[in-house]
């Protein structure tokens, strides 16, 4: 079919989570409470990062950054996400699309990076305590969190410039709530054999990589617990990994069965509730996973709340 008969694609329109007009608003209300938690909980954590002394650490520096990540993450995708569910079928630009990929895709990829790092860091602190301070430096650190952002753009720069290249002349009916590249590929009017590849090689490359540095410094990890002689320092000792580990199980175990599974097994509806939980479930489960399981920081944010109720019993007074 001569491809001059097609009109060229200018925009396309978000199909959205669901056509079912009841269960609209109740998915606009859920998800925009999430939205605003997920944003309250990152944004929070950074603050509370930031004015805490005793927070001014590597592993909280990892953690500052993704809260940052995961802001950014959630804001790519939700407020596109609460417009297609409260309006159906949202249109966005051609250029709007790529850009919302080329973004999603950036902090994608870093959290990878920077999970892999903060697993490092657990390693030297429970491996080298002694070294700890010596090893993990600000610049190492900086480094670490540079390199993961790199990483994430490098990703980004190969898919979203192979989906440039490509011609949309068909339907813009994109059955997605996001620009995912999976949904835009299914668009195209050209031979997408490189993009899979592209997609096939860098997705097994990042994940695998990013996922072996973890299970080798958990390994590592583990044997120096079980060296030690009381259950009360293993206990001490691997309480300060616990949050790391509950954030990369969730997060890598999501990945991985979003685009690891068999081919037998994909299903749209799926495919859509599993995209849910790692674009808008996850950003806002990491600062609750955080918070609630590490002493350091609920310690710091009773100390802020207690601040505030001093201070505002001080201008009662008055």
């Amino acid at each position: 079919m001569a491809r001059d008969n097609y009109t060229m694609v200018t925009n396309f329109i978000l199909f959205g989570l669901t056509d079912n007009e009841e269960m609209r608003p109740l998915l606009f209300s859920v998800f925009f409470i999430i939205y605003i938690i997920t944003l309250s909980g990152n944004i929070g954590m950074i603050v509370l990062i930031q004015i805490d002394p005793q927070l001014h650490t590597p592993m909280y520096f990892f953690l500052s950054n993704l809260s940052l990540l995961d802001a950014c993450y959630s804001t790519t995708i939700t407020p596109n996400m609460l417009a297609s569910i409260l309006d159906g079928n949202q249109p966005i630009l051609y250029t709007s699309c790529i850009a919302q990929y080329c973004f999603f895709a950036i902090f994608a990829t870093t959290e990878f990076f920077l999970l892999a790092a903060m697993a490092y860091d657990r390693y030297v602190a429970v491996c080298n305590p002694l070294l700890y301070t010596t090893i993990m430096t600000k610049k190492l650190c900086t480094a670490l969190v540079a390199g993961s952002y790199f990483w994430g753009s490098v990703n980004s720069f190969i898919h979203t410039s192979a989906l440039l290249s490509l011609s949309f002349c068909g339907s813009n009916v994109i059955n997605h709530f996001f620009c995912d590249l999976t949904p835009l590929l299914k668009l195209s009017c050209n031979d997408i054999y490189l993009n899979e590849m592209l997609i096939f090689t860098f997705g097994s490359l990042f994940e695998m990589s990013t996922l072996l540095i973890i299970v080798i410094s958990y390994v590592f990890i583990i044997v120096a617990v079980l060296r030690i002689h009381s259950a009360e320092g293993r206990y001490k000792a691997f309480s300060t990994c616990a949050s790391h580990i509950t954030a990369v199980a969730v997060y890598h175990g999501t990945i991985l069965f979003m685009y690891f599974r068999p081919h037998s097994s994909y299903s749209l509806d799926t495919d859509k509730m599993a995209s849910v939980f790692y674009t808008v479930i996850i950003p806002m489960l990491n600062p609750l996973i955080y918070s609630l399981r590490n002493k350091d920081v609920k310690c710091a944010f009773k100390k802020v709340i207690g601040r505030n109720l001093f201070m505002d019993m001080r201008h009662m007074k008055f």
